[in-house]
């Protein structure tokens, strides 16, 4: 137990998109406090709306148990809700007084890197205690070898991928994925090589419907594939292009409009077909890794408001948590994948289409030390 006289109020909120694991890490916040330092934990519903409306929700160890099972550790979605629209900083000034005025000694945001932005730009004019957790399905959070969500999500699109797969080879079909990520490719990528995709877009790395073509063609006539998998990034742009724009009903979506130039590229006819995944990505029961995630740094964001360190998120490094002041990371996001990456290479490897980039060079394996283990 602290040696403190005071016991402290810490308040626990989760901002931005939902994606599985936020409610693993308010489990992991909430039991430490409680058992480790008898602190009250308080739940801000709706990230910031909680704070200017002055509502909180008790939380403690036994409040979600269901005959002593824990629903927080498998729930998906986040049991204090999110918002992940509209601007918070013109009542920025209640916003602050609401955190007063709840008597917290401390924050802990669960949030992206666009929430985080916000939320430490208020927390500096407020005077907060602040700390921050990554979490997004996109994994494009800078200095954080992964945030909450991103390996549940690769899970479902890989499963997705899997089931897509057959019928593509069933019926000879083009099947064009959409995936979602924003501005980087990370989950595009990671499910991509996963579910044995054999075209991947990403927003790094522009692509070329010729290339495509060309790769497609290639599968028919050296290996006899009359079916391909195309893995899209709702981000990826063509080569030459500011970027994809839904200008037509046919094409409102970068999926769509992908799959149109295809179905028109080959003298053979091509049948394709779209699966745009949507909000499925974000959604369901976490997996091992995201619990252990969210364990991992929901307690050494307690840990850190023992020790009054703030003004800091907690990262994933090399299999550890650890605490990296705030303003590196904003600096740094959001993290694009590196073209050379050891991922991408895999995936050429594989004989998977990434883009219209030459090819890379030889990898120097004496930078990957003794082990051979290599920067994924």
């Amino acid at each position: 137990m602290s040696g403190s006289s005071k016991r402290k109020r810490v308040g626990v909120m989760t901002s931005g998109g939902d994606c599985p694991g936020l409610n693993a890490a308010i489990r992991a916040i909430v039991n430490h406090a409680s058992l480790s330092y008898d602190w009250e934990v308080l739940g801000i519903p709706h990230a910031t709306e909680g704070l200017l409306n002055r509502q909180s929700i008790p939380l403690g160890v036994h409040a979600m148990n269901l005959r002593g099972i824990d629903l927080l550790l498998t729930m998906g979605g986040t049991i204090l809700g999110s918002v992940n629209s509209g601007d918070p900083l013109p009542v920025a000034d209640q916003i602050i007084e609401g955190y007063h005025d709840l008597g917290l000694d401390a924050l802990i945001a669960i949030c992206g890197d666009g929430s985080l932005a916000i939320l430490h730009q208020i927390a500096k004019r407020g005077g907060w205690n602040f700390l921050a957790i990554p979490k997004t399905i996109d994994n494009d959070v800078a200095l954080t070898d992964r945030s909450i969500g991103f390996d549940t999500a690769v899970n479902t699109v890989t499963d997705a991928l899997n089931r897509i797969i057959s019928t593509a080879a069933s019926h000879n079909r083009i099947m064009v994925v959409e995936v979602m990520g924003r501005t980087t490719g990370h989950l595009a990528l990671h499910a991509g090589i996963a579910g044995g995709a054999d075209v991947i877009l990403l927003p790094e790395i522009p692509y070329s419907i010729t290339g495509i073509c060309r790769h497609i063609d290639e599968l028919r006539e050296r290996w006899n594939r009359k079916f391909a998998l195309v893995v899209v990034a709702e981000g990826a742009q063509e080569v030459n292009s500011p970027g994809f724009v839904a200008t037509s009903p046919s094409h409102p979506s970068i999926g769509q409009y992908v799959a149109e130039q295809i179905s028109h590229c080959s003298q053979v006819p091509l049948e394709v077909r779209v699966s745009v995944l949507g909000h499925v990505q974000r959604g369901g029961m976490p997996l091992a890794l995201d619990r252990i995630l969210a364990a991992a740094l929901g307690n050494m964001a307690v840990d850190l408001i023992a020790q009054s360190k703030f003004d800091r998120m907690l990262a994933w490094q090399a299999g550890k948590a650890i605490a990296i002041p705030i303003p590196e990371v904003l600096a740094l996001s959001p993290r694009p994948l590196e073209p050379t990456s050891f991922l991408i290479r895999t995936a050429h490897g594989l004989g998977t289409y990434v883009g219209d980039n030459p090819p890379l060079p030889d990898i120097d394996l004496s930078l990957c030390g003794e082990s051979l283990v290599c920067e994924l």
